[in-house]
């Protein structure tokens, strides 16, 4: 028994480690899909074959391809290190590689762009607090031109060389087993690699490059349809709706919805896992699929993303249209025979099978709830917890603030900090912002866990993760400030810098649409001398980004994070809303606070806001005052 447990977290561990591959692969490629969509519509358009052959502007194809893609990937990978530095050291150390070899350099700028990060992150910290002042920029400009020179010298005359043949090595053996005809057999590994979320590292670190390499020379290639092939998937799903049973039957169609129009794989993923000897189906379908493919020469320009048919046509050259859709029909037909097949077979499916199903998904993604979207921390490892916003000031820093202070109260010593999403630091242990800011958080810091809300008051959200947290952390130790001293920090900064002013205490204003209302409070912060006017434009491009409706009937207009030049002081305007402003179908605003934060000043009095306001009933109260004084002292006294 000890053994049989030690194999299984044996496994539990490798398919971590291989998940966590593939998703800092997904993190150097997914940001840059856009650039290679881009050079496969400029292929399949203007290439001697291409729909509208054009020799001027074929032009472009080569050095997208050699130079362009590469050095994205490089770029990305050094950031996702490195931050900003570790991306122009890492897009520096990748030219070597690029220039240094005769093919399209992408597992080279996978190798040099992270390795440039690497180097410019540990450089950084080796000199941490013994650079003189003044010197500053003098060390920072010629750190990260020296090192990122050295690798680009290093990958010229060595690195490159390597990767290049290796790369023909992979290109060899992987074109013998194309010529024998024996490249569906890919599918025995990649399709139960979909089911348990360990394609990335099969799909971005070995069918991407090849896919490219072979596009650059012929225009197209079978490599980028292994994996994104929806016909398996479509085929078991079809079989659930017309064989299934009660759940698994009436979602199917919504499914076949998702699955393959809008390209979201995973939904069939607990359809296969309720009745595991599904994957044969998939199997099955894959690499009939992939035979089809073969059989017409198939092959796409770019890689289709999300796995949509319709991003597999858009990506299909001239004249190969007969083959792919060939190809997908097969896979389907072939995957619903052999599930249809199971199905019609089975007594034992029941709604509880596939919730159970669901909840292996969630899990195999490394999931604990519908809020969190990646793997799960184990709670002893978390020592950094990052509240990120778009901006990095108002929202965010009110929703650390409350999950601090519940740390704090349930002796958690872990620390809490809030930044902007590009400011993510690369050792952020879990990542808490809102929903459509998760994919650049992911982007940013794809080894953290990250946690999806809608709003940063949420108590629910924080609640659990203190519970999950318990016994975890260093214990919290005097030095902690209490709440109480945060509060009183929060008078004397308002007090000593007007941050806020009676003047901009607005009451019993009429409704008005959420534009105005951020207009209003845009001109108040103008009026009052904290902002430049175009900081107005700012909010108004944050609200546009994502909602500063933050919960509990309040709403936090702020700019956004380029916009803090154009602030001249810290301060804070309020605006009463007794029959509330609507910011979201179903999200009313009663006050509307705007906020311009030079540097961390407005830190204190945001964590005095997050506080005051975490009983809606506060707000409710506040929402029918009519006395100036009381709202003032509201935000001004603990």
């Amino acid at each position: 028994m000890t053994e049989m447990t030690a194999n299984a977290q044996g496994y539990s561990g490798a398919k971590q480690k291989i998940q966590k591959f593939g998703r800092f692969l997904s993190g150097m490629i997914m940001p840059n899909i856009g650039a290679f969509i881009a050079w496969g519509l400029i292929t399949t358009l203007f290439i001697p074959t291409g729909w509208i052959p054009n020799e001027n502007l074929a032009k472009l194809v080569g050095p997208m391809i050699v130079y362009m893609l590469p050095a994205l990937i490089g770029y990305t990978g050094g950031k996702l290190v490195g931050g900003v530095r570790g991306g122009v050291v890492g897009t520096v150390a990748t030219m070597g590689v690029i220039v240094g070899t005769d093919i399209p350099m992408f597992i080279g700028a996978m190798m040099m762009g992270p390795l440039g990060g690497w180097c410019i992150k540990k450089f950084d910290e080796a000199i941490d607090g013994k650079v003189k002042a003044g010197f500053e920029m003098l060390i920072n400009n010629f750190s990260a031109g020296i090192i990122g020179g050295g690798l680009a010298l290093l990958g010229f005359k060595a690195i490159g060389p390597v990767v290049e043949r290796f790369s023909n090595a992979l290109g060899n053996g992987v074109g013998a087993i194309v010529d024998a005809g024996l490249l569906p057999l890919a599918s025995v590994f990649v399709e139960p690699a979909k089911i348990l979320f360990l394609n990335n590292a099969i799909n971005h670190g070995v069918f991407g490059p090849l896919g490219i390499s072979e596009a650059a020379e012929t225009g197209k290639s079978i490599f980028f349809m292994i994996e994104t092939n929806p016909g398996p998937g479509l085929g078991i799903l079809l079989a659930f709706w017309l064989f299934g049973k009660g759940m698994a039957k009436n979602s199917a169609p919504g499914a076949i919805i998702i699955h393959f129009l809008g390209g979201i794989h995973e939904i069939y993923f607990p359809y296969v896992l309720m009745k595991p000897v599904l994957i044969l189906a998939a199997i099955g379908g894959g690499a009939s699929g992939v035979l089809t493919f073969s059989i017409f020469n198939a092959g796409l320009v770019a890689t289709p993303s999300p796995g949509s048919i319709f991003a597999e046509l858009a990506m299909t050259p001239r004249g190969g249209y007969v083959g792919t859709l060939a190809g997908v029909i097969v896979a389907t037909a072939v995957s619903f025979v052999i599930a249809a097949f199971f199905l019609k077979r089975d007594k034992s499916m029941t709604d509880e099978s596939l919730q159970a199903a669901q909840a292996k998904t969630v899990s195999n993604k490394g999931k604990k709830s519908a809020v969190i979207d990646t793997e799960v921390k184990s709670s002893a490892d978390v020592k950094l917890i990052v509240v990120a916003c778009d901006a990095g000031m108002g929202s965010s820093a009110m929703g650390a603030t409350k999950l601090r202070n519940k740390l704090v109260k349930a002796g958690i010593g872990i620390e809490v900090v809030n930044k902007a999403i590009e400011d993510i630091p690369e050792n952020a242990d879990i990542v808490v912002t809102q929903e459509n800011l998760a994919a650049r958080a992911a982007s940013v810091c794809p080894t953290a866990e990250l946690i999806q809300i809608v709003n940063f008051m949420d108590n629910q959200y924080q609640d659990e993760l203190v519970e999950r947290l318990k016994g975890s952390g260093t214990p919290v130790v005097e030095s902690k400030a209490p709440v109480e001293e945060v509060k009183e920090s929060a008078v004397e900064i308002i007090e000593e810098d007007l941050i806020l002013r009676k003047e901009n205490i607005l009451l019993n204003m009429p409704s008005e649409d959420k534009i105005s209302a951020i207009k209003r409070a845009g001109q108040l912060l103008v009026d009052g001398g904290y902002v430049e006017p175009s900081y107005i434009d700012a909010m108004l491009e944050r609200e546009e980004v994502v909602s500063t409706y933050i919960g509990n009937h309040l709403a936090i207009p702020h700019g956004v994070g380029s916009a803090k030049e154009t602030i001249k002081k810290s301060g804070i305007v309020v605006i009463q809303y007794p029959e509330g402003v609507k910011f979201n179908d179903n999200d009313t605003a009663y006050l509307v606070i705007g906020i311009a934060g030079v540097g961390n000043e407005h830190l204190t009095i945001l964590s005095n806001i997050a506080m005051t306001f975490e009983k809606v009933e506060t707000v409710y109260d506040l929402a029918k005052e009519t006395d100036v004084d009381i709202i003032y002292n509201t935000f001004t006294q603990d």
